[in-house]
């Protein structure tokens, strides 16, 4: 990279890099609100062909006003750099939660459904399609809401794009080339939901061809998911567009009737209950907890007559999909059934608890078409020249309050000089001003005190949590069994415990394994706000005389 910065913002660690750009976390100077940067490669600036798709990119996130989308706040190009600055959303991408605990359970899966529908339900009113909806393009906050992102391979409707996406979550008609439709955008959104039903993708193709013949001919598929669910499924992932719902505000209103019948009126509460408790478990994976950047895979594949090159489009849409998410690598694990979760509220030394087990197998499946898979060049000229691009817009100075909203795109006649074109005045809420909140409870540290064997296959794990003030904190203990020392192996559900009104805490926790798992027993506990020490964990070996392998 050249080294330039977007003038205005004073940068403090980097979420994650590629070979299209990166993306670091930064504060507007004048406000301090803290934001999300993604820079375009120098490699790729200077092809005017990139340069105005990564335009494109900014301008369509500049025209949507809903909270399920990343919100634009400038767009800055100069001479030397182009830069997207947006808000920063404090979470974790639903790839990295689907990576570690398997599926979701139902309720958190139709919360993810009706959330991104809604996000690309606002594209989709201003004639987009976002063509690369996927797990990697999902961000889960702590409190359980989600956030869509990366629209670099958007396209408007009707229109004959090349063929691009993910093969994992590509509808039929982008495989064969057809103009793109809401429907296509309907498809995906519901492969990933099968995948939160059940931890697998919805087809198991080894290759590119494999996975077109499953996508275009293959039935719908069901196993593993939950009967009342089935109908969102078949509607969903229909072959033919016309038997789909027209967009995804359509299947909004199917998606609630479902949902409230099979699981209530409350079941969006509770689902989002679980989606942030899942999010706990991964404490160091959000943006706030960053101190220093990674090197994050690409995860777009785009395919074309003869197995092209991967085009503009598609290398946009790689760095896009860093853009706010500083994923790390997680090494998958298999779950021989689904993750139970028990919750426990405490208020002093009163407690009452209730167990739910999730349907779905739990089992992640094996990946078709992996984060960094495959790997691409720039076809960006070194020879191109970088004079065709020469201002920047709309940079914070002593007289903005907050980083613009929907913010000025840039047009450079090559030889003459730039001009700037304000856009709209925006219609979506603010930014967050400089009035400062009150500070989060302080998690001094949280440990796994000890952990013993209380039957053949039962444990107890006493835990302890101390913090700044009496404040709510929320304890998870994530429990794995494994077949060897220092290696925690499967997971086997969790255990989340609402503390309040102590700074000192010590909990017991049983729980149960299967009997068919391994005999190494093992706790992990964490906490929300993330404790001092990070996280503390304990195994013990099971006193069986024989133990039990993991098949």
């Amino acid at each position: 990279m050249s080294g330039w910065h977007a003038p205005g913002y004073t940068e403090s660690a980097e979420l994650g890099s590629g070979g299209s750009g990166r993306v670091v976390l930064a504060r507007h100077d004048a406000t301090s609100t803290p934001v999300a940067i993604k820079y375009l490669s120098d490699e790729l600036r200077v092809d005017a062909g990139f340069l105005r798709e990564f335009r494109a990119e900014a301008q369509l996130l500049g025209g949507l006003d809903t909270p399920y989308v990343v919100r634009l706040y400038e767009y800055v190009e100069g001479p030397r750099g182009a830069a997207i600055v947006m808000e920063l959303v404090d979470g974790i991408a639903l790839r990295a939660l689907l990576r570690q605990e398997g599926a979701t359970g139902p309720e958190a899966a139709l919360v993810v459904l009706k959330g991104s529908l809604l996000g690309l339900a606002a594209a989709h009113r201003t004639g987009v399609v976002h063509r690369d909806y996927k797990p990697e393009n999902v961000l889960v906050a702590a409190d359980g809401s989600s956030k869509l992102v990366d629209f670099g391979i958007a396209a408007r409707s009707g229109e004959t794009p090349d063929v691009a996406g993910t093969p994992a979550y590509m509808a039929p008609e982008q495989w064969t080339g057809l103009s793109a439709s809401p429907a296509t955008d309907v498809y995906a959104a519901t492969a990933t939901f099968y995948e939160c039903l059940t931890g697998t993708k919805p087809f198991a193709g080894q290759n590119i061809a494999e996975l077109a013949v499953q996508h275009i001919e293959g039935p719908v598929p069901e196993e593993g998911t939950p009967e009342e669910l089935r109908p969102l499924l078949r509607r969903g992932m229909a072959k033919e567009p016309a038997d789909r719902p027209a967009d995804a505000a359509a299947f909004v209103a199917e998606l609630e009737a479902v949902a409230g019948g099979a699981y209530g009126p409350d079941w969006e509460e509770r689902g989002q209950r679980r989606l942030a408790a899942l999010a706990a478990l991964l404490p160091l994976l959000f943006p706030s907890a960053r101190t220093q950047g990674s090197q994050t895979a690409l995860a777009t594949t785009v395919v074309g007559p003869g197995a092209r090159r991967l085009g503009r489009q598609g290398l946009l849409a790689a760095v896009g999909g860093l853009a706010l998410a500083g994923l790390l690598t997680f090494a998958a694990v298999a779950s021989g059934e689904a993750p139970r979760q028990t919750t426990a509220n405490w208020s002093g030394s009163t407690t009452t608890a209730t167990a739910t087990a999730d349907d779905g197998s739990g089992a992640p499946g094996g990946t078709v078409a992996p984060s960094g898979s495959p790997s691409v060049s720039s076809p960006a000229s070194a020879s191109a020249s970088a004079s065709t691009t020469t201002t920047t817009t709309a940079t914070a100075g002593a007289t903005t309050a907050a980083p613009p909203t929907g913010g000025a795109t840039t047009t450079a006649p090559t030889g003459g000089t730039a001009t700037t074109t304000p856009p709209a005045p925006p219609t979506t809420t603010p930014p967050p001003t400089s009035t400062s909140p009150t500070p989060p409870v302080t998690v001094e540290s949280v440990s796994v005190a000890s952990l013993s064997q209380t039957g053949t296959f039962d444990v107890s794990a006493s835990l302890r949590v101390t913090t700044s003030d009496p404040r709510p904190v929320t304890l998870t203990v994530a429990w794995y069994q494994g077949t060897a020392k220092g290696d925690l192996g499967a997971p086997d559900g969790t255990s989340v415990f609402d503390l309040n009104g102590q700074t000192s805490y010590t909990i017991p926790a049983p729980h149960t394994f299967p009997r068919t798992s391994g005999c190494w027993f093992g706790a992990v506990a964490s906490t929300s706000p993330a404790a001092g020490n990070g996280q503390s964990t304990q195994q013990i070996r099971s006193t069986a005389g024989q133990c039990e392998v993991i098949s």
